[in-house]
């Protein structure tokens, strides 16, 4: 069964879901990154991308955050759009861990594999692939304009945070060099994990992921801008793996609940992705104890309940009216 929604109804989604969520008071901010500790503990905002590029955007959704682990799903598309996704999962992986996010276990557990590029250890594996190989700055340019195509907008470093994550990405150290040790970096392990470390203290918006995420659901064509910025076959793989392990330890609670794939951050932000249909985004600094943001999962799970986003479904959302942008 096929459902039409139009822009008033995802409107009115956005705003019932931001009034019901705004006074949740659950969680803390992340306190191990001392930059992230010190976001203002009430910002909240949510905000979809529709097929035709239109922005529905409620509460604080043009303060910038850091994108943190959102950041993993860019450079993973990147790495499959440079290789082909055979190559990645053969290098990598996609496998969930059912650990948390900066395991060590796990990769003592999976030594062949660092599992999924959407966790730290297959991130900064990832990295590590991003051509061109060897060039930390070409390394850089590539990430940080792939990221701007899929926001439709420039992005950049918050120079503090990455300053904070520097001090203290100990554990990311650790698991750099344990990868090596099982030859699953493919270039200087220390320049792979400055690389990560930089692109998780990117700074975006919630109405940037929204558009990054609009961009995965059309097939690699970004509504707003019109640029083709993937290859369009990458949109089921990328989004099999935020369905996988988008939420670590307590992705299969999300999935059951929202059957939404989506990807969240302990910067505060989540970007869920709809094929076909829409992408929405939500930012509360706020986190429960796998990292990720109860009032923006409360926000997310409400709208795909409401619009019936569940991918899973057997009742199909579609966005009626104008037609996708197209490359």
């Amino acid at each position: 069964m096929i459902q039409k929604i139009d822009k008033k109804a995802v409107q009115d989604a956005v705003q019932m879901a931001y009034d019901r969520c705004k006074n949740e008071t659950g969680g803390k901010n992340a306190d191990y990154i001392p930059y992230l500790a010190d976001v203002p503990s009430n910002l909240f905002g949510i905000a979809a991308c529709l097929p035709d590029g239109d922005v529905v955007a409620v509460g604080d959704t043009d303060y910038k955050f850091g994108i943190e682990s959102v950041s993993k799903v860019p450079t993973a598309i990147l790495a499959m759009n440079q290789y082909g996704g055979q190559e990645v999962l053969g290098k990598i992986g996609a496998d969930a861990t059912g650990l948390p996010f900066n395991s060590i276990m796990a990769i003592l557990l999976e030594n062949d594999h660092p599992s999924t590029p959407l966790v730290n250890a297959g991130a900064i594996s990832a990295c590590s692939m991003i051509k061109p190989v060897g060039d930390s700055d070409g390394k850089w340019k590539a990430i940080v304009s792939f990221i701007a195509d899929l926001a439709g907008s420039d992005v950049a470093v918050i120079d503090e945070l990455y300053k904070s994550e520097t001090a203290t990405n100990f554990n990311n150290k650790s698991i750099a060099w344990l990868l090596k040790n099982y030859n699953r970096i493919y270039d200087d392990p220390d320049m792979a994990l400055d690389i990560y470390t930089r692109q998780c203290s990117i700074g975006v918006t919630a109405r940037q992921l929204a558009t990054m995420a609009a961009t995965i659901a059309n097939s690699g064509v970004n509504p707003v801008t019109g640029k083709a910025v993937f290859k369009s076959e990458l949109t089921p793989k990328i989004a099999s793996m935020m369905a996988t392990v988008g939420f670590y330890e307590h992705t299969g609670d999300w999935l059951f609940t929202t059957g939404l794939p989506a990807k969240t951050g302990v910067g505060g932000g989540i970007m869920g992705v709809v094929p076909g249909v829409m992408g929405v985004a939500a930012f509360a600094p706020p986190l429960d104890g796998a990292g990720n943001s109860v009032k923006a999962q409360k926000a997310l799970a409400f709208i795909a309940g409401h619009l019936n986003l569940n991918v899973f479904g057997t009742t199909r959302c579609v966005m009626a009216g104008k037609e996708p942008v197209k490359a």
